[in-house]
């Protein structure tokens, strides 16, 4: 498969007609039967929506008989989901009454099976974070959800890309085992993701593997961003942050209709800048400053009734004057935190653009999406970077040697078919997902002036790597859940993957101050490696009521497979093929809500075993990773969830997850011998994960005032396969105040107040990175 080109062609030329159909409408009241004007009244699973008027009346138009779900939504209210029944050939009304969000928790509507429904309906673990939460939580990275989800810890090294781990599967290479997708769109790999957090309306996680819907590399589980879409109503914001360490982040936003019912813009930017936590004490300056522009923009046209196309683009500038902020050991980390003696300090730019184009469908007889993406990443030191992470004139990186390397590109595509909104007992998705990917790497180690102090017997030269990469696949898969006695939903799926990876390596040395290479060190030399891989899925669920739901869930998952890199090492060949990683997962839990959805509790338990572990060795100096299958892993443990609004204006989350990970078999290759780390513990998995979060708002006139206090702690926990380096348990404060004024938010904000030190990552030689220090600020807020 040399390329594959992706088309969006026209499909289904005769659809079925609707026939029959009733128009549907209604009015939306809140306390007193007052109208509540700009409610977003949506059915689910096809593109009919409305908003209400000034009189809180809306008017859905013509559907086809059946039964349907509906959410409605609005700011300042709890959000609702039901189930209507529509007849054929007459004129249908609802009324609905909403209550105030600080009465009742919100019904949650989630896209975990790749189409809409009730969270708590959904099989396995799903933790959802609403646009509300986002903005009480501060979420400004998607790193900043590590604990809010039962078992998940996400970490930044410093240069921006997260590594994130669900339930003891954790990302060690660039292909990640939690799959990122943003609008649906397949983050893929760890360059082409936009980590900042903005607009969002929902945050998805779906914990445990979903391979049989989402592919490779969903292992661990699946982080669905969703942002904010245009609506009939003409909305936006404003917003400034201000803190200390020079953080300054402002972001700004609109959405609304070209023509109503018809043609839809929407546009975030977001601009955010800082001094740095870090202080480099061998230029006396702060080490870390960096700054980014993000921005996200949308343009939708309702073709027809049935009909809709999506333009979707988000691009993210990102420049670091300090990446890696690390010390070159644990000890050192700690007895000089935040303070780092580099003599190699440049520019990280780092270019991130994606697109897509979404073609939906939603007819009576089936629904259909097309949706072409296309991603690049452009990243490179603008000068040589420090490698040794010390003053001396040790090793330094380079890898700025122009566009055209270093710059990954990808190109996916996924048709997918799925069952109406009208589906009564049974409901099924199916597709096909194809992508290809190019990733042309060149990066040179240079030893300089001191690489004796290193113990290399030649100085003031360089080893050039020269890489070029591409992989193509195709995926087919298919899930259906049948309902029976209206109580009980069995679910099976079953996806085929296939996956080519082509590379081709080359090594080079060259002595200053010649600027070309005087000889080769490894021959231009190219491999190919092929995959398969078949993700099977079985659930059965149990609804004792509709505010209970007992469930048990197997899923199997993959991580792609793939060829090593080209090191100095010749006892490390390149393009050495390692084979996929594979996990079984079994998973029983229940989720219930009571008191009229003022207390939620969902609980499970999991159990995970993983073969073929991709066991990754970062070889230095040249910075270059070796995987290669060298064990097997088990993972178990619990997730809870509890959220409740005791009495109103009060509200109280509590989050736990425990898991216990760790190698069943691990034998690797140690400076030419074999050591057995059979027993060690996961790598970036805490022992356990807790969040407490306590708010309460009170409503003085026209004014209300919020108080927010949260407690996140997390269990010991590891950064190398040896289990040398650690972080023993500890716990971070935030905190969160402010009043609220019609449309304006005043907040003030505090994080880690009680300036906890303490690992946020740290690589299996010994340098470390610590998680951010106390940090407070205020923000301002408009919404219209």
């Amino acid at each position: 498969m040399t390329r594959i080109i992706f088309l969006l062609i026209p499909l289904m030329t005769c659809v079925a007609a609707w026939g029959q159909t009733t128009a549907l409408s209604g009015k939306v009241t809140g306390a007193n039967d007052q109208p509540i004007p700009g409610v977003t009244v949506y059915v689910l699973n096809t593109n009919v929506g409305a908003s209400t008027d000034a009189d809180g009346a809306f008017a859905l138009g013509n559907l086809p008989a059946g039964t349907y779900k509906i959410q409605v939504s609005a700011i300042g209210y709890a959000t609702q989901e039901r189930t209507i029944t529509v007849g054929e050939g007459s004129n249908e009304s609802l009324a609905i009454a909403l209550q105030e969000s600080a009465t009742e928790l919100d019904a949650v509507v989630v896209t975990a099976d790749k189409k809409e429904e009730n969270l708590q309906k959904v099989p396995f673990t799903v933790n959802a974070i609403s646009s509300r939460q986002v903005e009480q939580y501060r979420l400004w990275n998607s790193k900043d959800i590590t604990a809010i989800v039962p078992n998940l810890y996400s970490a930044n090294p410093g240069d921006g890309r997260n590594v994130t781990s669900i339930r003891g599967i954790t990302s060690t290479s660039y292909d990640p085992a939690v799959a990122t997708y943003i609008d649906g769109v397949n983050q893929f790999g760890l360059d082409t993701y936009i980590a900042q957090l903005f607009d969002v309306e929902r945050i998805e996680v779906l914990s445990g593997p979903q391979s049989t819907l989402y592919g490779r590399n969903a292992m661990g589980g699946v982080i669905n961003i969703i942002t904010k879409k245009p609506t009939n109503v003409t909305s936006g914001f404003g917003e400034i942050n201000i803190g200390n360490y020079g953080q300054q982040r402002y972001a700004v936003g609109f959405r609304t209709p070209l023509v109503k019912n018809k043609l839809y813009l929407g546009a975030t930017g977001v601009y955010d800048r800082m001094n740095g936590f870090y202080q480099n004490d061998f230029y006396q300056n702060d080490f870390d400053k960096k700054h980014s522009l993000t921005g996200n923009y949308y343009l939708r046209y309702n073709a027809s009734r049935a009909w809709a196309l999506t333009l979707n683009v988000k691009h993210n500038a990102n420049r670091n004057n300090g990446t890696f902020p690390l010390a070159s050991s644990k000890d050192e980390a700690f007895a000089n935190p935040f303070r780092v003696n580099q003599n190699a300090v440049t520019q990280l730019v780092d270019n991130i653009f994606n697109s897509s184009l979404v073609a939906s469908y939603a007819g009576r007889g089936m629904n259909f999406t097309s949706q072409t993406s296309y991603q690049t990443n452009y990243r490179y030191y603008k000068d040589p970077i420090d490698g040794d992470f010390s003053p001396i004139d040790g090793v330094t990186i380079i890898n700025n040697y122009g566009s055209k390397w270093n710059n990954v590109k990808v190109w996916t595509q996924e048709f997918k078919f799925s069952s109406p909104a009208t589906a009564s007992n049974f409901k099924w998705t199916a597709g096909t997902y194809m992508f290809h990917q190019e990733s042309p790497v060149k990066q040179a180690t240079r030893f300089g002036a001191d690489a004796g102090l290193m113990g290399v017997p030649d100085t003031n030269f360089s080893t050039i790597n020269t890489s070029t990469g591409t992989g193509s696949g195709i995926a087919f898969y298919g899930q259906g859940t049948y309902t029976f006695l209206d109580k009980f939903d069995v679910t099976l799926g079953i996806r085929y993957d296939y996956e080519h990876k082509k590379q081709s390596v080359k090594g080079e040395y060259q002595h200053d101050p010649d600027p070309d290479p005087i000889f080769v060190t490894q021959p231009d030399t190219t491999a190919t490696a092929n995959f398969h891989a078949v993700s099977p899925k079985a659930s059965v669920a149990y609804h004792a009521s509709e505010f209970n739901t007992l469930y048990a869930t197997y899923s199997r998952g993959y991580r792609a497979g793939g060829l090593t890199q080209l090191g100095a090492d010749p006892s490390q060949p390149p393009l050495y093929s390692y084979k996929p990683e594979y996990s079984d997962n079994v998973e029983v839990g229940t989720k219930n809500v009571f008191f009229d959805n003022r207390l939620q509790v969902n609980l499970s338990l999991f159990y995970i075993h993983v073969t073929d572990a991709q066991v990754p060795t970062l070889v230095l100096p040249e910075a270059i990773t070796i995987t290669k299958n060298a064990g097997t892993l088990t993972s178990k443990g619990i997730d809870l969830h509890v959220a409740t609004m005791p009495v109103k204006g009060l509200q109280i989350e509590y989050n736990l997850g425990i898991s216990q990970a760790k190698y069943t078999n691990l034998k690797v290759a140690s400076n030419g011998n074999e050591v057995d780390w059979t027993g060690h513990k996961q790598i970036f998995t805490p022992a356990y994960t807790s969040m407490a979060a306590v708010q309460y708002g009170l409503a003085v006139g026209e004014v209300k005032l919020l108080v927010r206090g949260e407690w996140m702690a997390l269990g010991k926990q590891y950064f190398d396969l040896g289990n040398t380096v650690s972080q023993s348990s500890y716990s971070v404060l935030n905190a969160r105040a402010g009043a609220s004024y019609h449309s304006f938010d005043l907040m003030f904000w505090g994080r880690n107040l009680g300036d906890q030190k303490y690992i946020a990552y740290a690589y299996d030689f010994g340098a470390t990175h610590l998680g951010d220090p106390r940090n407070y600020g205020v923000t301002l807020r408009k919404t219209f």
